[in-house]
């Protein structure tokens, strides 16, 4: 796929024209050419036919490495469609860390049974990973860090980094006797050292580390922003469980990414491109039912207005234009704040100066951009209270769209719930109401009253 786009290699396999010989074609050189990554996503971008087609046609070896790469709900669709002995045969050998990767795909009835074929190694570390939840870095930490006793001779540690050096390692990481972390040697202070030395002689003390609680996209930031390949993982007691790589915590800033994007339609990261119908339908139907709730609370605070709204039309003509202000600018307040909350800036010291910056930022934006409306909107309809009814109502929805945009997320925050997921549906629905309130009650006072 290396000279393809995953949309030209979709067009070969699901022409018309096609024939099975040429498409078995198509299929042998993506399995020459193609990692496990592009394979995954050419196999998401199928209907449900030809991507079990495709699938058949995948050498086992390929197999696991693909579905590890795809999203849960395209991989269960394959792995629901196979024979119980056919699964038990492909899964029999995969380690502890593809099993925690698998095992929301996999149907039940078998996760025991793969997991009674593993080493007893293996079905420790799965059991490990199994004592802290789904969102919580322990679960998905790497269990092969490079450790050592902290009494080691620099000769020993030597022999063993030549004999293996996992993937994103810079750093050495020392236990005592009960496997509790002590401390931390970069790799690169050991070359020309004496070789009687002991390793803990080298040792870093103050190296930063994750509690094992923690959640998985904060662990992974702190990765990130930590300059540092990787960091280890330890247990509320000092026991060190793992390390969190430079190359896991970017995935994992990815995929907060992704699910924040489809959280925004309501949808989660993991579904299907080519779902069932009838599975789509029902995910989508629960955000378009919370989005009818507020569409329908927001209509009956237009309702108590009925009287004003049928003798002053222009209000109706301009009510969208009030709504639309005071959201777009509780939404720019609302993603600054979600960006300091992910990034660790906001804190109980800082809100109260930045709810006054906010506050400002948006009376000045709200005076200048009501003199505007207003002046437009009474130049309209020749109508110079309609004018300032207006203009106040846009100073007041602005003000307190930027007050909301910061309290909710905060709040959200507080209560354990993603900001980025649902407080755009909160802000909305406040601002619509704030804005009806504010202009048809100002309208039925000064217009009609």
């Amino acid at each position: 796929m290396e000279n393809q786009s995953i949309q030209d290699v979709v067009s070969e396999l699901l022409t018309e024209n096609g024939d099975a010989h040429s498409q078995q074609a198509i299929i042998e050189q993506l399995k020459l050419e193609t990692s496990p990554v592009d394979l995954a996503l050419l196999l998401e971008s199928l209907p449900f036919a030809e991507r079990l087609s495709t699938w058949d046609q995948l050498a086992d070896s390929m197999k696991v490495p693909v579905l590890v790469e795809m999203r849960t709900d395209a991989s269960a669709s394959i792995l629901y469609d196979q024979e119980e002995d056919v699964l038990l045969s492909l899964f029999t050998g995969i380690n502890a860390d593809t099993l925690l990767e698998l095992q929301d795909s996999i149907p039940d009835h078998l996760l025991e049974n793969v997991l009674g074929r593993m080493d007893e190694e293996q079905q420790n570390r799965y059991s490990a990973a199994q004592q802290f939840d789904d969102n919580e870095v322990g679960h998905w930490c790497d269990h092969q860090p490079l450790v050592v006793p902290a009494k080691t001779k620099i000769k020993v540690v030597m022999r063993l980094l030549r004999r293996h050096l996992p993937p994103h390692s810079h750093v050495i990481f020392l236990v005592d006797s009960r496997g509790n972390w002590e401390g931390t040697v970069r790799i690169n202070r050991l070359f020309g050292v004496d070789p009687a030395l002991r390793i803990s002689e080298f040792s870093e003390d103050d190296f930063p580390s994750l509690n094992a609680k923690e959640g998985i996209y904060s662990a992974a930031d702190k990765v990130a922003l930590s300059g540092e390949s990787s960091l280890p993982v330890v247990t509320e007691s000092g026991l060190l469980i793992g390390r969190l790589d430079m190359g896991t915590a970017y995935e994992l800033q990815s995929e907060k990414a992704e699910s924040q994007l489809m959280a925004k339609a309501g949808l989660d990261e993991d579904e299907d491109l080519f779902a069932p119908v009838r599975k789509s339908a029902q995910n989508r139907a629960i955000w378009l039912g919370i989005n009818l709730m507020t569409a329908f609370l927001a209509s009956w605070f237009i309702g108590m207005f009925e009287a004003t709204l049928q003798q002053v039309v222009a209000l109706a003509v301009l009510m969208p234009v009030v709504a639309s202000m005071g959201g777009i600018a509780g939404s720019q307040t609302l993603t600054l704040i979600v960006r300091g909350l992910a990034l660790g800036q906001i804190s109980k010291a800082n809100l109260k100066p930045l709810l006054t910056k906010e506050i400002k930022v948006g009376a000045l934006n709200g005076v200048l951009w009501s003199i505007v409306i207003g002046l437009v909107a009474g130049y309209w309809f020749d109508s110079l209270w309609l004018g300032v009814v207006i203009g106040v109502a846009i100073v007041v929805n602005i003000v307190c769209a930027a007050i909301a945009g910061i309290f909710i997320p905060v709040i959200l925050d507080k209560l354990k719930i993603d900001p980025a997921l649902s407080g755009s549906v909160i802000l909305t629905t406040v601002t619509d109401i704030v804005g009806f309130v504010a202009f048809l009650g100002l309208g039925s006072l000064l217009l009609i009253g």
